[in-house]
């Protein structure tokens, strides 16, 4: 394997959880051919998080590399809805609103990827072609003793809950999108291995060199312990202003810091390792990697000047100069906000807690607390409560985020 060929599978292969199967990727990467690199979004909702954009980092790493990406739109899928980890079946979206979602996934994702070499589909065009006879021939393919071996369907039928028929087709038409589009590796998350494998199913069936499957990890969302999810409130959206941006990105733990710095930052291995020794060396404060962290992403969605901005505000605000000097510093193990801001003595009661929470006078590390159930890392920070109430507090396990 050529020293380019090398180097190029260690940056598609930086941050993968699995490679299916990694000597198939190096061919096709040897063949010196350019590769068609899918990646299927079904438009759910409307704005994107740091952990959608993962993968999408990694679609712009085949793009540098000189490979062809190709976003297939589920406007046909999504009506389905995807059962990856569903405990219900998902309710159908109407068909406007999909499209209007897929206008702003769109727009989003161009903030990662070229727009120019980005190639978009809508897989209703070859789904709706299939019609009912075309449907059933596809379902013939798959038994339904195989697709009991996905652990959603499972735990689903194992403890009674429904399943929807349909259900079972939505595999098989993302696969058949990898057989439309004659898709060379097709891009998604762990939690999506068994659609991802049914591409390279159908491919073969089809005569065709079957796709290779790569899948990223699922980002762990500010509290530490989940993936990233807006229902869990543990999110940063790619479209949220700059401040608030850069403040949660300053509320995750230290150790946190360098799994985003490796999925989610464009800086090499080699420099994030520096910057991961030098914090070891006590060469570099961990607050000021972070710092840098939040810039280079607030920069990706907002530009340099709004990013700048961002960093001297937050650099203003935590400066020992704009912090009291007498703020108490606490070490606490609190189960919820409310309770952690009345342990703290930073509020009466939870109920005062609470209530200053929604009126958005809570902050951790100059972050606006949103919700009295968001998650918080465990580690330190300073929180703050109207104009004049702060704690250094060190919270020694994770606050986990309710519903």
């Amino acid at each position: 394997m050529s020293a380019d060929i090398e180097k190029a599978l260690e940056e598609i292969s930086r941050g993968a959880e699995e490679i299916i199967p990694i000597e198939e990727l190096k061919k096709k990467l040897e063949s010196g051919r350019q590769l068609i690199i899918k990646l299927g979004m079904d438009p759910t909702a409307p704005d994107l998080h740091l952990g959608h954009t993962v993968i999408l980092n990694k679609l712009r790493t085949f793009q540098k590399l000189g490979h062809k990406i190709v976003l297939v739109i589920g406007d046909f899928t999504a009506a389905i809805g995807d059962p990856s980890g569903k405990n219900a079946t998902r309710p159908e979206l109407p068909r406007e609103q999909i499209l209007e979602n897929a206008k702003t996934y769109a727009e989003q994702a161009f903030k990662i990827l070229d727009k120019d070499l980005t190639e978009i589909r809508y897989n209703s065009e070859w789904s709706d072609k299939l019609g009912a006879a075309g449907t059933i021939r596809l379902a013939a393919k798959l038994t339904v003793a195989r697709m009991l071996e996905r652990d959603d369907f499972a735990k689903r039928y194992q403890e009674r809950q429904p399943i929807s028929i349909h259900e079972f087709l939505y595999p098989l038409f993302q696969g058949y999108d990898s057989v439309a589009l004659k898709a060379d590796v097709e891009l998604g998350g762990t939690d999506q291995k068994f659609n991802l494998l049914m591409g390279r199913e159908l491919q073969k069936d089809q005569g065709m060199e079957p796709q290779c499957v790569l899948m990223m990890p699922l980002l762990v969302g500010l509290d530490g312990v989940i993936k990233m999810s807006k229902s869990k409130g543990n999110y940063i959206g790619v479209t949220e202003q700059p401040e608030e941006m850069l403040g949660k990105i300053m509320s995750i733990s230290d150790e946190l810091m360098w799994n985003y710095y490796t999925l989610l930052s464009a800086k090499s291995l080699d420099e994030i390792n520096s910057l991961r020794e030098r914090c070891r060396k006590d060469e570099l404060n961990p607050r000021d990697a972070k710092l840098e962290l939040g810039r280079e992403i607030v920069a990706r969605y907002h530009g340099e000047d709004e990013a700048q901005r961002a960093l001297e505000g937050f650099k203003n605000q935590f400066s020992a100069g704009a912090l009291p000097e007498d703020m108490p510093k606490l070490t606490l193990n609190s189960r919820s906000i409310p309770n952690l801001l009345k342990d703290a003595g930073l509020c009466k009661s939870t109920s005062e807690a609470m209530r200053l929470i929604e009126q958005h006078a809570v902050k951790c590390e100059g972050r606006v607390i949103a919700s009295k159930g968001e998650g918080v890392p465990a580690g330190e920070a300073v929180w703050q409560v109207g104009k004049r109430r702060y704690a250094r507090i060190t919270l020694q396990s994770p606050i986990e985020a309710q519903s």
